[in-house]
């Protein structure tokens, strides 16, 4: 039974994609190229582009997530005037865009994110200071009143006194510089630099020296300056006034007189002291400690920072975007371009980092009602199309309240994935990974003693929040003050660490706690008292009927308990996603492409039945979400993934490869702290990467350099995410530089010796020949599933990119337009046998995307609303086969495709015809007889009534020429 329909009686947005097709924008690929693109993506199908963020992101951004000021486009992508153009483009031609926003975090290490810096000059009088979520009076007395900077190398000391942190003018203002950043200097605290330059050219100038009155004037202005502690808005805005008056005026007067600017520069001078003298920085560091923040080593982020960050990423600062002035300013310049109908769709980032995703989902389907309706456009009565970025755990449903569309398409990606890895041999795979590498603990342990991890190593100090918030609630009632403050701590880890999904969604304002989170809530709970018997009850109990809301309490407790559960919301998410998928998939690896967003190595491949229930769940609930096969966050391109499901066939074959090519390569591994370097599960993570990401086409030597080089990048990344051997806040330089080495020793082609080499060359071949069949099954499969397909940059030929920053690399445009441009207007067979010919240049990829997306703007109605019906085969291939079709009345649309090709005997012979498929038929159930046209090769099939009742098609047939099919009813 189905959840409840979330789409019944509500209307649709005016504009839904067909398809949608993901740019990765940056300096490379800016929004004036994309407009040179635009006939390229219209010709081959999509009828939307989905652009990465456009509004500005700190300099040389590689993501567009980094964003420093969401008030206007980044200047490294191009102009308001490039966007309207390209808008413009895409409207003339039926196609919409689609838009990434980044609501929860900015950047905080440019000076172009004005908000923030204007927090660090000004403190909690900063007009700013309430965008950010800032705990002005955490407990260590030394930071009240401040923000913690952990952005220094090493310890403060060692730094201040080499001389790194040095004050100087910039720019028309007294800063902080320290290497490339600089922080601005609290215009009170410029009294330390001008007084000595002041007494100094009063002996120089005189008493009534025009200059030295002016400057005497300045100092006066500064000592009324209110200080940043102020809490009188009346006075807050005389600071605000009087600060940029002072700063003019300093700026006018170092111009105008070089006695004052000489005098201002040896103030600096020794203000910035003299290496070796320590007492010389004492000044520095008098004037630092004046400041509205705390610079410190980075290290020390983890235990005592007090702004909430994105994840544990100290250069990103979550935004309060669930006030009112914040949300306007965050999307004021993105609704102007709904309002211009220049945006005509929007996707989220990570609302699970939102106080309250569904509010912010509410009030931005307001604000693109209301810009719809201020620029006269249809839509002010119906949705918006927004998909959120949500990662939905096994068994979990995205939120029917939730006013969106559905998600990004990660939960889709893993059903494509699962029906092709061979469930029959999960038990074999996870047998030989623990021969294999001698590693054998439960996903569910591993997943748990990695949260733990992430809570202690990296996000102790927001956790330690919530603990003296639970503590501070505690001591109200007799029952419960007995409760410590280190029993509270360690029971709320428990519970954090034992969440099942990524966090509860129970609402600011109260109410019914629904069954999901009640549920999710009492799973953890249990799950934590089950790993701490010899732990009180009593306390689980205090702090599930804190997050369920038990028994009424007085107001200004339940108000701490509400700030409680809403803070605790925020923190299970962070913890799960570097806990499991930044930490758990990179130490446990029976089959790796498992390891994905949204999946689990425990979850070893899905029965068809499974894919066919949750296209059925989509169609009822979310008709709109997105379909992926590959994103920019995915830690492997689909057709990696591809090659490594194929491998989940040959278990038999796989164990004795590994086992070989690990004795052929144990000379080349190195002994550090008397173990070997890389490790046997780091060694088979590296074997496994190398059959996913082999090159299709022999390279020549430089190719073959960059794929090696690209290895060794993955491979450190992989390491240091694991926090085994190395990480990111402790390297192990030794580790990582024998790791590095063994890579390059393994993959060197200029030695005859290389046995390795010539090994798993060979040995990839039918792995490789697998990947690219299941490849296009999978892409008829998602063309015609349910939702709405999305194709990332590039990938509608092959790509067997690795995780980012790998999967940024530059696309070959002009590559793809001439191939495009190659297709001929009418689909024949005789061209899909020229392009199986030739299958390693993926033309068939690109031939059997194009031609399904023509096959869905044809029949958009059937393939947004048409009715989804499972199929099935009969005879002796039919647990090779998955297969479903479209129907909205008369019209029908089939989906055919093959998979374990391995196993049809792909490495010897193509898998189509008479051979291979005998007299197995596809069932078509409640469809009806007559002929079907396949898109791909032009070929008419007839279905007929057999012995049975229904209507069957040969499969010899259907898989004539292409194992894959995508068949629309003639006739």
């Amino acid at each position: 039974m189905l959840p409840p329909s979330h789409s019944s009686g509500e209307p649709r947005p005016v504009r839904v994609p067909v398809a949608t097709y993901r740019l990765q924008l940056g300096r490379g690929l800016t929004l004036a190229r994309v407009r040179e693109l635009v006939d390229y993506f219209h010709a081959l199908g999509v009828s939307d582009l989905y652009l990465s963020p456009i509004m500005m992101a700190r300099a040389g951004s590689l993501s567009g997530y980094d964003v420093v000021d969401p008030e206007r486009i980044d200047p490294e992508l191009g102009t308001e005037e490039d966007l309207r153009a390209l808008a413009e483009d895409l409207a003339q031609r039926g196609m919409g865009l689609l838009v990434d926003v980044v609501p929860n975090h900015m950047c905080i290490t440019d000076p172009a994110n004005r908000w923030w810096y204007d927090v660090l000059e000004n403190g909690q009088v900063s007009a700013y200071a309430g965008f950010f979520d800032i705990d002005w009076s955490p407990p260590k007395r030394e930071l009240r009143t401040k923000v913690l900077l952990p952005l220094l190398p090493e310890q403060y000391g060692r730094v201040l006194e080499n001389q790194e942190i040095q004050v100087r003018w910039q720019d028309g203002r007294f800063v902080a510089a320290h290497g490339p950043t600089w922080l601005p200097l609290s215009p009170k605290s410029w009294a330390a630099i001008l007084q000595p330059a002041a007494d100094a050219t009063r002996a120089l100038l005189g008493e009534e020296h025009a200059e030295q009155l002016e400057l005497d004037s300045i100092l006066t202005a500064i000592e009324n300056l209110p200080p940043r502690t102020e809490t009188d808005p009346e006075r807050i805005k005389v600071r605000q006034r009087e600060k940029e008056v002072i700063r003019r005026r300093v700026d006018e007067q170092l111009a105008r007189s070089p006695e004052v600017r000489q005098e201002v520069e040896r103030s600096l001078e020794g203000l910035n002291g003299h290496q070796g003298d320590p007492t010389s920085f004492d000044r520095l560091e008098a004037l630092l400690a004046d400041q509205a923040y705390r610079l410190s080593y980075w290290r020390v982020a983890a235990d005592e920072i007090n702004y909430r960050r994105f994840f544990d990423v100290n250069d990103l600062a979550a935004i309060r975007v669930e006030r009112p002035e914040v949300f306007a300013a965050v999307h004021e310049q993105i609704l102007r371009f709904v309002e211009r109908g220049w945006v005509t769709g929007l996707r989220i980032d990570h609302p699970d980092g939102l106080l309250d995703p569904e509010g912010y989902l509410a009030e931005l389907q307001r604000a693109c009602r209301d810009a719809l309706a201020r620029g006269g456009l249809p839509g002010a009565d119906a949705p918006f199309y927004v998909v959120a970025e949500k990662i939905l755990e096994h068994g979990e449903h995205l939120r029917a309240s939730w006013p969106a569309s559905g998600t990004t398409g990660y939960e889709a990606l893993n059903l494509l994935d699962g029906v092709f890895v061979d469930r029959a041999n999960a038990r074999a795979f996870g047998d030989l990974y623990v021969r294999l590498t001698d590693r054998s603990p439960s996903f569910t342990d591993l997943v748990y003693d990695c949260k733990k991890l992430v809570i202690k190593v990296s996000m102790s100090g927001e956790h330690w929040v919530l603990a003296r918030r639970l503590d501070r609630i505690s001591e109200q009632h007799r029952w419960t003050r007995d409760f410590t403050l280190h029993s509270l701590l360690r029971a709320l880890t428990e519970i954090v660490a034992c969440f099942p999904v990524y966090r509860s969604y129970i609402r600011p304002e109260g109410g019914e706690v629904d069954a999901d989170d009640r549920r999710v809530i009492a799973a953890a709970v249990r799950a934590a008292m089950r790993r701490n018997p010899a732990v009180s009850r009593s306390i689980y109990d205090f702090i599930r009927g804190l997050l369920l809301g038990g028994e009424p309490l007085p107001p200004e407790v339940e108000e701490q308990r509400r700030e409680l559960v809403l803070r605790v919301q925020q923190l299970t998410g962070p913890v799960m996603a570097k806990g499991l998928e930044d930490t758990a998939f990179y130490r446990t690896y029976p089959l790796v492409s498992l390891n994905e967003v949204g999946g689990s190595p425990a979850a070893f491949g899905a029965p068809v039945e499974e894919l066919h229930a949750g296209h059925r769940e989509r169609l009822a609930r979310w008709p709109d979400s997105l379909v992926a096969t590959s994103t920019h966050d995915t830690k492997r391109a689909e057709d990696v993934r591809a090659r490594l499901n194929a491998l989940s066939e040959i278990p038999t074959r796989w164990e004795p490869a590994v086992a070989r090519w690990r004795e052929q390569n144990r000379r080349h591994k190195e002994m550090i702290d008397d173990r070997e370097a890389p490790d046997a599960n780091e060694e088979y993570l590296l074997y496994q990467t190398l059959v996913g990401a082999w090159p299709l086409v022999r390279p020549d030597d430089a190719e073959w350099g960059t794929f090696v080089g690209r290895i060794q990048e993955y491979m450190l990344k992989a390491l240091k995410e694991a926090k085994l051997n190395t990480s990111w806040i402790s390297p192990y330089e030794e580790w990582d530089e024998a790791t590095r080495r063994f890579i390059t020793a393994v993959l060197e082609r200029r030695r005859s010796d290389n046995e390795f080499l010539r090994d798993i060359e060979v040995f990839q071949r039918p792995i490789a020949q697998a990947g690219m069949l299941t490849g296009l099954s999978r892409t008829v499969l998602k063309l015609a599933a349910p939702g709405v397909p999305d194709f990332y940059q590039g990938t509608e030929l092959w790509d067997l990119s690795l995780v980012d920053p790998d999967n940024r690399r530059p696309v070959d445009w002009d590559l793809r337009r001439r191939l495009l441009g190659d297709e001929p207007t009418s689909a024949s067979r005789e061209r899909v046998e020229e392009l199986l010919g030739t299958m390693e240049d993926g033309r068939i990829k690109l031939h059997v995307t194009s031609r399904g997306l023509a096959c869905r703007l044809r029949r958009r109605e059937l393939f947004a609303r048409g009715d989804y019906v499972p199929l099935a085969g009969w005879g002796p291939r039919e647990g090779h086969l998955c297969a479903f079709g479209r129907v909205n009345g008369d019209d029908v649309v089939i989906a055919a495709a093959a998979r374990f090709f391995l196993r049809l005997g792909a490495a010897d012979r193509r898998p189509v015809g008479e051979e291979v498929w005998e007299d197995t038929v596809l069932d078509l159930g409640a469809l009806p007889c007559g002929t079907y046209r396949d898109v791909f090769t032009g070929r008419k099939v007839r279905a007929v009534s057999g012995d049975r009742d229904w209507c069957t098609l040969r499969l010899a047939e259907v898989f004539a020429h292409l194992p894959a099919a995508l068949l629309e009813r003639v006739g």
